[in-house]
């Protein structure tokens, strides 16, 4: 497997791009860059894929999408295809379709709602009912009444696949340089004139913030109000079980992957936690609506994170450390309450792997936009810094199409696709927070 070693190395005198963060969207856009012969460092305040672009299910999925995003998803599954041979590493690209599985007519029905979206782009989606599904998933057990399918859909290896991509570039010319926080930006004019890093400074007319979770502290920093809060997701790994799907599988109480290793990532359908913090209460309004609309799925915590998070400084000067060099990779606990639903849920509807063992858990903070879609947007602010964040959960398979498009947009190039929806100022204009039809 490829792996980059860049905790040694130093950031240069200057730069056309900066990238701050080492996700599958801040590395997809360094590989743009560096092929097109663009000067670009990337500054990781931990390790390469530390976060949630490791941490979640693994699926390359158009099926269930909001249609705003659909077309860049498209793209980005193209670009997938063609990871397999650029990047010099088997990722774990497969095509073998998504399910969304339905335990009544009441579930079938709502799945089937997302038909019109898959018919306006022309996908290979499909409704199977029961005798369908056993004849296109016969290794599923129990009787489910049917389930949304989408053919051409894929699946990846999230620790193989970020890494790899940094790997390639890296061949390509551009800097990485991990353990490397940025402690914030110099401007000259309005403009963006040089990055401050734990490493040294680094003269640079362009940034593009990929910051995930992190991006709206940072932006914060500089005056720029991006609306973001976190949820965390519990996920586990099982070891090698008979194959019961090639593919990926959704329902309510259980999401299950196959894996290269031949075991499933699996995790709960429905359960995702939030942890009250202050900007629960700034942005209260603006992710009402979401709130309303998955209120079953989020589970609302408390903790002494508010009141750690209440008392992180908003402003800090450059020469000092940033709050980023002192929590480096976010490693939250797996929820046991939520493993042990799992586990039950795995037991009744996907008996066959009821007892293949866990082989490990873990957990992510996921990074989400008022209206879960993604934020990919020049900043009227700050004239040079871009943002890319608020993937909200469909960040892995969309990630490289983003990627690519903001690192067009960052550079004058006309980007891969149409970013008027995803610009940051939607929220402020008075445009109303629309949460599209996706499932």
């Amino acid at each position: 497997m490829v792996t980059t070693q860049t905790d040694n190395t130093p950031v240069p005198a200057s730069a056309d791009v900066v990238i701050i963060g080492g996700g599958i969207v801040g590395c997809a856009a360094a590989y743009r860059l560096a092929k097109r012969g663009v000067s670009v460092t990337l500054c990781e305040k931990g390790r390469i894929a530390g976060e949630q672009s490791s941490r979640n299910w693994g699926w390359v999925r158009q099926q269930g999408r909001d249609p705003r995003e659909l077309p860049l998803m498209m793209q980005s599954l193209q670009i997938w295809q063609s990871f397999q041979n650029e990047l010099g590493e088997d990722v774990g690209f497969r095509q073998t379709g998504s399910s969304y599985l339905a335990r009544d007519q009441k579930e079938l029905d709502f799945l089937a709602g997302w038909l019109d979206t898959a018919h306006q782009f022309n996908l290979d989606t499909q409704i199977l009912d029961t005798s369908d599904l056993k004849q296109t998933l016969p290794g599923l057990s129990h009787k489910w009444h049917g389930a949304l399918f989408t053919a051409s859909d894929g699946r990846a290896e999230p620790a193989r696949a970020v890494p790899a991509i940094a790997a390639a570039a890296q061949r390509e010319g551009a800097t990485i340089s991990t353990r490397c926080a940025l402690r914030g930006i110099e401007t000259k004019a309005g403009r963006v004139n040089n990055v401050v890093t734990e490493k040294g400074s680094i003269q640079t007319g362009t940034i593009i913030c990929a910051a995930g979770a992190w991006t709206s502290m940072f932006c914060r920093n500089l005056g720029i109000d991006v609306p973001q809060l976190q949820v965390k997701g519990t996920v586990a790994r099982t070891a090698p079980a008979p194959n019961i799907l090639d593919g990926e599988a959704w329902a309510a109480p259980v999401a299950i992957r196959r894996r290269l290793d031949d075991g499933y990532t699996i995790a709960h359908g429905s359960a995702l936690e939030h942890f009250l913090m202050p900007n629960t209460l700034r942005y209260f309004r603006k992710f009402l609506p979401s709130f309303i609309e998955n209120h079953r799925d989020i589970r609302l915590r408390v903790n002494g994170s508010f009141l750690d998070n209440m008392f992180t400084p908003n402003n800090w000067d450059l020469d000092e450390t940033s709050p980023f060099e002192k929590i480096r990779v976010l490693d939250p606990e797996p929820s046991t309450k939520i493993l042990a639903e799992l586990q039950a849920n795995i037991a009744k509807y996907h008996p066959e792997l009821a007892d293949v063992p866990l082989l490990e858990s873990w957990a992510g903070m996921i990074e989400a936009s008022p209206d879960a879609v993604p934020i990919l947007s020049e900043t009227s602010a700050l004239s040079g810094f871009y943002i890319a964040t608020g993937l909200s959960g469909h960040g892995f398979g969309l990630g490289p199409a983003a990627g690519y498009a903001i690192a067009d947009l960052a550079t004058g190039q006309t980007p891969i696709e149409d970013l008027t929806p995803f610009r940051l100022s939607r929220f402020f204009d008075g445009s109303k927070i629309q949460l599209g039809p996706g499932v």
